[in-house]
């Protein structure tokens, strides 16, 4: 027989819910507000009556009694770029897990006053908290407002009160691409960029330039390109006419592929020849000719890291956040990447 609420026909309530389990109205709500010191059992008791009987918890209700909406904004790039999509996948699925809801507000390049303006639009809006994952250098942004912000990926760009900073981790991941293609006996490497307005391509270029360094190697002229396909192909052109070059590693997985075509048809073979790492570890890579050797993005482990603390921020903003915890470095080793096979001249 099928238990229902205590009026005939009704929705059940959490009073309900609280006869049935054999607890206070008050403990119903800490249960399913996730409020802590809560035993295992009630825990367990209140939330099997709230299934049986079909209850949920009214949010609206919930915002009224907690003063919080239970929503955090995003402000991002509109772009479809693997990276920065990657990303916001990734906070919407830590957002999700830690009960929040989501409100996505997209900027355009190239426009100064895109991510003050989205923020205090989030702010109208009422959320909790807010997340900034903009990588484009539009100059120095002050977040106003009253709300914990986390940061991923540009810290010295964005300040304010309550601005949290995570990292994700692409300088770290730029020295372990380099510091593979060196350990396979490579004298030195020459670099593909992406844009230096995006803080990504600057941070993957720092990380290059001090795998370089803590060897004692010289520089190589930096290539520069804006990420595409057909930019990493217009530079492995220019790189194959130098006739020194056995190693590269770009700025993403797109442009190195890009790189390996113009080596091809120049007659090179890679890896034989020239080494070429990526950056990023996109679907595709396991799957190009020869296959990619990339470094893969913790994209997950960011946005876990960085809801984390937002969260803890939102619900005990009394509390220092504890630091960031460096995000792993996760080196995908195929067969684009090999020993140096010939004298350089």
């Amino acid at each position: 027989m099928t238990r229902t609420g205590g009026r005939a026909g009704s929705a059940p309530r959490s009073v309900d819910v609280a006869r049935l389990a054999g607890v206070s109205q008050k403990t119903v709500s800490r249960v399913l507000n996730g409020e802590r010191y809560v035993s295992d059992d009630v825990r367990r008791r209140v939330l099997a009556a709230a299934g049986e009987l079909g209850y949920r918890l009214n949010s609206a209700a919930r915002a009224l009694a907690s003063g919080r909406t239970r929503s955090i904004g995003v402000v991002t790039l509109g772009t479809a770029l693997y990276g920065p999509a990657s990303l916001l996948i990734g906070v919407e699925r830590a957002a999700r897990d830690a009960g929040y809801a989501l409100r996505v507000v997209n900027t355009l390049e190239g426009d100064p006053g895109g991510v003050a303006g989205a923020v205090e639009s989030l702010l109208e809006q009422g959320v909790d908290g807010i997340v900034v994952s903009e990588p484009i250098d539009e100059g120095r942004v002050s977040l106003s407002g009253d709300v914990p912000v986390l940061v991923l990926g540009a810290p010295a760009a964005f300040g304010g009160a309550r601005t949290i900073a995570v990292g994700v981790g692409a300088e770290l991941l730029a020295r372990a691409a380099t510091g593979h293609l060196l350990d396979l006996g490579h004298a030195t490497v020459h670099h593909l960029a992406g844009p230096q307005r995006w803080f990504a391509a600057r941070d993957r270029l720092a990380g290059w330039r001090a795998a370089l360094a803590a060897r004692g190697i010289a520089e190589p002229a930096v290539l520069q390109g804006d990420w595409s396909a057909a930019s990493g192909y217009a530079a492995g052109r220019a790189l194959a006419a130098r006739g020194d070059c056995t190693a590269v590693f770009a700025a993403n997985d797109d442009m190195a592929i890009g790189v390996i075509r113009a080596l091809t048809e120049a007659g090179l073979r890679v890896p034989h020849d020239v080494s070429v790492v990526g950056f990023d570890d996109i679907p595709v890579a396991a799957y190009v000719t020869p296959p990619l050797t990339t470094v893969r993005q913790p994209f997950d482990a960011v946005a876990r890291e960085g809801l984390r603390l937002l969260v803890q921020a939102i619900e005990k903003p009394e509390t220092d956040p504890p630091p960031a915890a460096d995000p792993p470095v996760d080196l995908i080793v195929r067969a684009s990447t090999a020993p140096p096979r010939r004298a350089v001249g």
